[in-house]
């Protein structure tokens, strides 16, 4: 029986192996579209998620500069290599229970392999890694988009630009954010981004927590 499961477990790790050996990195690159919408591959450049520049050999939940690791993940003592990546892109929650990742898995093996082969092509420096579309810099934002005022009313808040317009919106389609980056808005100086193809909805977005109730006045017309 134990020698049985040996060569259950070596039947394993050699059909493995040979998936692993069978990955297109150049098909990888297509299926890192699907993965492009929340990580990049430039060192450095977190988005949604981590950046997954130098992920091979990393410990899980270690990549520096981001901080909204889960917990679970932290703690995991994963390290990523083809094995952990292949059996997490297969099912996140299977190898670190607790996991915030929202990602159901890819089922398809050989879509599993031809990502990592990508993913260490990168890792190791022998494909470049692609050019991501950049966010907006916001510090290049002209008057007609820099926020000078804002006032509440009721359920209403008016916006006043940086041009002299002023726009009107129910307070529930209006959302405040912060980005602190190197794109963020400079300080005392908001920026409003649209949101909606109807132009009923919008974000102002400050460069920290602290401007956003100091700046807003309650007042009415």
């Amino acid at each position: 029986m134990i020698l049985h499961r040996w060569f259950a477990a070596l039947a394993v790790l050699v059909s493995s192996a040979a998936v692993f050996a069978s990955g297109d990195a150049a098909r990888g690159a297509q299926a890192f579209r699907a993965c492009a919408g929340c990580h990049s591959l430039a060192p450095g450049d977190h988005r949604t998620g981590p950046s997954l520049a130098g992920v091979f050999g990393r410990r899980a939940g270690t990549a520096d500069g981001f901080r909204r690791y889960s917990e679970a993940l932290r703690k995991s003592g994963v390290v990523w290599d083809a094995q952990t990546l292949d059996a997490w892109l297969r099912k996140p929650e299977a190898v670190v229970p607790g996991t915030t990742m929202a990602f159901r898995g890819l089922p398809e093996a050989n879509l599993r392999a031809d990502l990592i082969a990508y993913l260490q092509a990168v890792s190791g420096g022998k494909i470049a890694a692609p050019k991501m579309p950049g966010l907006p810099d916001l510090r290049a934002a002209g008057a007609g988009d820099r926020v000078s005022a804002i006032t509440h009313c009721g359920d209403t808040y008016r916006v006043t630009l940086g041009d002299g317009t002023q726009h009107a919106f129910w307070e529930f389609n209006l959302r405040f954010k912060t980005d602190s980056s190197a794109h963020g808005p400079r300080r005392g100086q908001p920026v409003i981004v649209g949101a909606g193809m109807g132009g009923d909805r919008a974000q102002v977005v400050f460069a920290e927590p602290a401007e956003i109730s100091a700046f807003i006045r309650n007042h009415c017309e």
